[in-house]
């Protein structure tokens, strides 16, 4: 059973940081490439930030040079470390493998970044 779980959203000031986990069972996590998706409200689903097998990663304008992506292949865990937050980051997060794959999306994380 694959199971995809986000944690560590919460309710932050503008310029405050967060880091999000993601958790990862029932897939060869080694063998893909994964992203960090965000919805908000009245808005569709995007990519924030992908990271591949390799380690290289790609990030949406919104948030380049403010969030960083990682993983750890060992314990099968992906992060992101989101700094300078600003309250158009607020949305639901969520990861998936990338190109995301309906069934393996999970609860998401919510992340609210007050002004």
């Amino acid at each position: 059973q694959v199971q995809l779980v986000e944690s560590g959203g919460g309710l932050v000031q503008a310029g405050g940081s967060l880091q999000l986990s993601c958790a990862v069972s029932g897939i060869a996590f080694r063998a893909y490439s994964m992203g960090w998706y965000r919805q908000a409200p009245g808005n569709q689903r995007e990519l924030v930030a992908r990271i591949r097998t390799g380690g290289s990663t790609n990030y949406a304008d919104s948030v380049k040079g403010r969030f960083t992506i990682s993983r750890d292949n060992a314990n099968n865990m992906m992060y992101l470390q989101m700094n300078s937050l600003k309250p158009e980051d607020t949305a639901v997060y969520y990861c998936n493998i990338d190109p995301p794959r309906p069934t393996y999306w999970g609860q998401g994380t919510q992340v609210t970044v007050s002004s």
